[in-house]
């Protein structure tokens, strides 16, 4: 099946932050020089949700707060998969295993084999949906991408062991927070990292959730239940 690269697609991102109480890092890579979506530039891992991923299963779901987010002008549907795909990419671009032992039930998904292989489930109760973002309207690619923050402490493999990760990051590193903005990112990375910065010594999942939505007619920033932001 041919995918329409005009059309928003859903996606989803993932922030790992370490030492949160002492000295924050975030994991960050660097797109190739040919990507057609932001090529050069320093991001967190993430993607597009494949059409496979509400049939794959989780060991445990993303916690009641966080899934009432991300219903939040969204087909309920969707939270499934966004959640499964922010773990897939994760594994696909880092070699991070998000996840709980045990064994697989049936035929896994091709795109699940090797994160099988580890001995996991997807497990998503430690994501924190943190932003939302959709992409402003005559860009190469357009996605509505839902950010969520994770604690290093949760992910099941060694932090620092990028070996299983595919080649579509470079330079994967953990980043101190406090220098993260002399990379060169995109504009809308650089906004997330204001409001993890905000939150990073908090280990509660946010009462509501920024939503910077570019459509045809404006731009608006809104906070999920649909609130505009104030202050």
């Amino acid at each position: 099946m041919t995918i329409d690269k005009t059309q928003i697609r859903n996606a989803a991102t993932v922030i790992v932050l370490r030492d949160r109480h002492v000295t924050p890092h975030i994991l960050m890579g660097q797109r190739g020089a040919k990507a057609a979506f932001m090529p050069n530039k320093f991001v967190f891992p993430g993607g597009a949700v494949d059409a496979t991923d509400a049939q794959v299963p989780l060991a445990a779901p993303v916690n009641t707060l966080c899934h009432g987010r991300l219903c939040d002008d969204a087909e309920p549907s969707l939270a499934h998969a966004i959640a499964v795909a922010a773990i897939r990419e994760l594994w696909e671009e880092t070699g991070l295993v998000l996840g709980r032992k045990g064994a697989w039930e049936g035929d896994v998904p091709a795109d699940w084999r090797t994160f099988a292989a580890t001995g996991h489930l997807p497990d998503a109760s430690a994501l924190q949906f943190v932003f939302r973002a959709l992409t402003p309207p005559g860009r190469p690619r357009r996605f509505d991408a839902r950010f969520f923050l994770v604690d290093a402490e949760d992910i099941a493999s060694d932090p620092d062991d990028f070996d299983a990760a595919c080649d579509e990051l470079s330079h994967l590193q953990w980043v101190p927070l406090s220098r993260a903005r002399s990379f060169d990112m995109p504009f809308i990375t650089e906004v997330v990292l204001a409001e993890v910065a905000a939150r990073a010594r908090d280990t509660n999942p946010p009462a509501s959730v920024p939503f910077f939505k570019n459509n045809d007619e404006e731009s608006l920033f809104l906070r999920l239940h649909g609130r505009p932001m104030t202050g």
